[in-house]
């Protein structure tokens, strides 16, 4: 898709059909011969009024003659636009660095493009910090904004303060509507978002105030990443036509979105950031790696994926706010069908056996178990269950045997009605122990999914 790409000013000719039209006409007609020193003064002869009303009609002529040469300068503007095709453009930067990639957005839209720092339900926020330093080391002037949705951590404050004094810059935060908030508090409470999901909150704490902030805007940058979000982002591109959220312009197409960091790595990131010495987050030395409002972020445990500190209560798949819909895989929105992600199975190890519904039910039914079993309940699209894969498969390896027994049961698809009801799942991966001479399920109530923690809960029990 091709894309006009404005210098900075002027922005909007909205508000001036009439004499928008007329201005065109007027720069067909007198060419290049309005470039020089002509005054608007010299199109009319102006005498000196007599009257306080031929004072009035005079000034009145004054001010549409130097709105007609106003949007005459708006109109060749216009014409001298750069045409950029983005989708060549994004061919031509897939395998560029961050820098390079933040150079030529900067180039290309100026005061018309800004960094969304703190994106405060979709990127941890090293990300956000890393791209200033890239936008810094560009040597070109760049804009800074934030969601501050008022349930920020103290710390999050902190480093916004620190920011602004290390790059010299302002950073333009964007507020919820406040009747919007109090009418949610009022009918729902402070923390409705545990009971019915963290959707509708988003929707007025961030999401509004973004399509605000981004009416403003010709494009903006975001740090999304493909490796941050379990089946939604693995095909986040480094620069796009928003197919959600529209620029000043108004319309499908009005907005480019840039990703700098779409092909980088968080590992990458990091050793980023160590090198300039860049300031980060304090919680992320409290193990908190994907940071957002307080109430729905916590640290993540050894064999976790980042994004399980988010929304920790909600599907792997549900961990999507709608600032970035039109990244997740396959259509804007914000749960994805479990049949689009196909990748390889997870816990192969000869020792975790593969037991289907027929065995689930035998474990979970009437009659006392002769053995004990631990189960994991899995999705293998699902991150979560990936960062747990070696930890799991060295679980089996050490305790299986003739009193244990180590499975997993693929709990997606079809399989998702019947282990959310008989299995007490809610989310991926769930971790289950079925004791022997026993008919109860117990639910592995941790988030530290590492070796030693597995077994001790086992052996609780043995």
């Amino acid at each position: 898709m091709e894309l006009q790409v404005p210098p900075s000013e002027p922005k909007s000719t909205q508000g001036f059909p009439f004499e928008f039209e007329l201005g065109r006409r007027m720069v067909q007609e007198l060419g290049s011969s309005t470039k020089g020193s002509r005054d608007p003064m010299t199109l009319t002869n102006y005498n000196i009024p007599k009257s306080v009303e031929e004072v009035a009609i005079e000034t009145m002529k004054v001010d549409r003659v130097a709105k007609l040469f106003q949007t005459m300068a708006i109109v060749r503007v216009l014409e001298e636009q750069e045409v950029v095709d983005i989708e060549r453009l994004e061919e031509e930067l897939n395998s560029a660095s961050p820098f390079e990639i933040m150079d030529q957005a900067l180039a290309l839209f100026g005061t018309d493009i800004a960094i969304l720092i703190l994106n405060p339900v979709c990127t941890c926020f090293s990300e956000d910090v890393a791209l200033i330093e890239f936008a810094h080391l560009t040597g070109r002037p760049f804009l800074v904004f934030s969601l501050d949705t008022g349930r920020l951590n103290p710390e999050t404050y902190c480093l916004f303060a620190e920011v602004e004094e290390r790059y010299n810059i302002r950073i333009e935060y964007m507020f919820p509507d406040a009747v919007e908030v109090e009418a949610l508090v009022r009918a729902k409470g402070l923390f409705s978002f545990y009971e019915d999901g963290h959707q509708e909150c988003c929707r007025i704490r961030k999401v509004r105030p973004l399509k605000r902030a981004l009416k403003g805007l010709r494009a903006w940058i975001t740090g999304q990443r493909k490796d941050q979000s379990p089946g939604t982002r693995a095909n986040v591109p480094v620069v796009q036509v928003d197919p959600v959220f529209e620029g000043m312009d108004g319309g499908v197409g009005s907005l480019v979105k840039w990703n700098p960091l779409a092909n980088v790595v968080g590992t990458a990131v990091w050793s980023f950031l160590r090198t300039m010495d860049v300031p980060v987050n304090a919680l992320h030395s409290q193990g908190f790696v994907s940071i957002g409002c307080e109430p729905c972020t916590r640290p993540v445990m050894p064999g976790q994926h980042e994004r399980e500190g988010r929304w920790w209560w909600e599907d792997a798949k549900a961990k999507e706010c709608g600032l970035h819909n039109g990244n997740v895989n396959g259509a804007a929105s914000n749960v994805i069908s479990e049949q689009m992600v196909e990748v390889a199975d997870l816990f192969m190890s000869r020792s975790v056996s593969n037991l289907s519904r027929g065995e689930m039910e035998t474990l979970v039914g009437k009659n006392k178990r002769s053995k004990s079993s631990l189960v994991v309940l899995y999705a293998p699209w699902c991150q979560f269950s990936q960062a747990m894969n070696d930890s799991f498969n060295a679980v089996a390896e050490k305790l299986c045997g003739p009193d244990l027994m180590v499975g997993k049961f693929r709990a997606d698809r079809e399989q998702k009605e019947f282990a959310q009801q008989a299995l007490k799942l809610r989310t991926f991966p769930t971790i289950l122990f079925f004791p022997k001479n026993s008919t109860q399920v117990i639910k592995y109530p941790s988030e530290n999914r590492d070796v030693d923690a597995l077994i001790a809960f086992v052996q609780a029990f043995q």
